[in-house]
């Protein structure tokens, strides 16, 4: 039974597949993401995010999916030339999924079930949507698309999942 945001296999955006569990032990944010939506530019402020606690331990995970008014229309390939040409996205990026409706991922149906997740379950409302997990593979934490990555309460939730504080 699956117990943990970490416990899936994924295809990376370049095709390979890749075990979550690699992340165990890290803080990770899992984000739906979109290149042709209102929040798009919260791209630049994951990396920002990225870049400041990646050596403290936080990875942050991009699943771009279609669920929004077609607002990802591209291929992988695509997806991936716009991340980086446009944000300079080094955070690990994966295929396009679903993450609402009868084929939505199995990653997605854990993070928004009630049994499975029951402190931060419900619906993806719509893209950039942040599920912080902390090292123990547990949720602690749901932003909104709203919520920049660069908002107070993501940078304390983010903070206090990393436990050693800002030095």
């Amino acid at each position: 039974m699956t117990q943990s945001a970490l416990d899936f296999v994924v295809r990376s955006i370049d095709g390979a597949e890749t075990d979550l569990a690699q992340y165990k032990g890290r803080v990770v944010m899992i984000v739906n993401v979109a290149s042709r939506c209102g929040f798009t530019g919260q791209y630049g402020g994951l990396q920002k995010l990225y870049e400041r606690y990646r050596g403290r331990g936080l990875v942050i995970l991009g699943f771009p999916a279609n669920n929004f008014l077609g607002q990802e229309p591209g291929d992988e390939a695509q997806i991936k030339q716009f991340c980086t040409l446009n944000y300079g996205v080094s955070f690990p990026m994966f295929a396009k999924i679903s993450v609402k409706g009868k084929d939505m991922a199995p990653l997605y149906t854990f993070l928004t079930s009630k049994q499975t997740n029951p402190d931060f379950a419900g619906k993806i409302t719509w893209n950039f949507n942040k599920f912080l997990v902390g090292r123990d593979g547990r949720v602690v934490a749901r932003f909104g698309s709203m919520t920049k990555p660069e908002d107070g309460k993501v940078i304390k939730a983010v903070e206090d999942a990393l436990g050693d504080g800002e030095r």
